[in-house]
């Protein structure tokens, strides 16, 4: 069975190709944005006939941080539109078996009833600061469930929280918090400065998986989950940014002091959500958060400057 991953540049990506142990009873085809522009229809299709798999699973995205998501919102919806369409068009025209597309919790409303359940997607706008980015993946999944209505295709959503791991995004501004965070302790540390200044207050709480953890489940989902809605995997428990970044402190072994400037977005207070559909299919345990950080943090001592979003 030939299952195509899109999107294996990226940090989740990286854990399929790198960090876990794939089936035997699978060929993968490994693919990334030089090998197909999956925003071009023609290339897509092509790429289809060419590789002809019998399962997908669609990671490629346009992503960033709160600016990024901000300062580029048309650009967020747009070509996240155009890739997913047109890869879920061509997984229908050469009857691809299932594919599993993976999606992210700004696509909740931001007026949502705490934890964030897979019910309430649909129920109310998403939180602004990141909507273009939010309603393409929304729309991921709408089309999944229309193709699955219309044509009986077996195309699923899964709804993961904030990644983090090896490989990630290390751009101070376009990054996601974790990287963003290590990166500028990492060289306040090595320019000896005595004040790393990081963006908002630090009380806001985030829900945090591993990627590693996230590649194996959606493995899992591949021969374990055919539902019509999207699935939330991601690890719940809840802890701060200000906890976070003395974390990345102590992993790093900067010895300076922190200031916090108020004057930089911190983004949604909290969104925790609810892994129960996922835990009734008796998912095994998550990888301890503060090991994999450490794991992460030691990666990215290793590696640099020679980490995505640096070069």
């Amino acid at each position: 069975m030939r299952v195509l991953v899109t999107g294996a540049s990226g940090m989740v990506g990286h854990s399929f190709r790198e960090n876990i142990k794939l089936p035997y009873s699978y060929h993968f085809i490994f693919l990334d944005s030089k090998d197909c522009d999956l925003t071009d229809r023609q290339a897509t299709f092509k790429l289809f006939e060419e590789t002809k798999p019998d399962y997908v699973i669609h990671l490629a995205a346009k992503v960033g941080g709160v600016k990024g998501n901000t300062d580029y919102v048309a650009d967020f919806y747009t070509q996240n539109i155009q890739m997913n369409t047109n890869v879920l068009d061509a997984a229908y025209i050469f009857k691809v078996r299932k594919v599993v597309s993976l999606l992210s919790t700004c696509v909740y409303p931001d007026s949502a009833t705490y934890p964030l359940t897979e019910d309430q997607v649909h129920k109310g706008p998403p939180h602004r600061s990141n909507f273009g980015y939010a309603y393409a993946k929304r729309m991921l999944d709408i089309q999944s469930q229309a193709y699955r209505q219309q044509y009986g295709c077996n195309f699923i959503t899964a709804i993961p929280n904030n990644l983090f791991g090896e490989n990630d995004n290390f751009h101070l501004t376009d990054g996601h918090v974790i990287p963003a965070l290590i990166r500028k302790i990492y060289e306040a540390k090595n320019a000896e400065e005595p004040i790393v200044t990081l963006w908002g207050d630090g009380s806001p709480l985030r829900e945090f998986t591993y990627s590693d953890d996230v590649a194996r489940l959606l493995l899992f989902l591949l021969e374990k989950y055919n539902g019509t809605g999207p699935i939330n995997i991601g690890n719940t428990g809840e802890i701060s940014i200000k906890e976070v970044a003395n974390n990345i402190i102590e992993n790093i072994g900067y010895e300076g002091n922190i200031v916090w400037d108020t004057s930089m977005p911190s983004g949604q207070y909290r969104k925790p959500s609810s892994n129960n559909k996922l835990m009734e299919m008796r998912w095994y345990p998550y990888s301890d958060f503060k090991t994999s950080l450490k794991s992460t943090c030691d990666w990215f001592k290793t590696k640099y400057p020679n980490v995505r979003g640096i070069n």
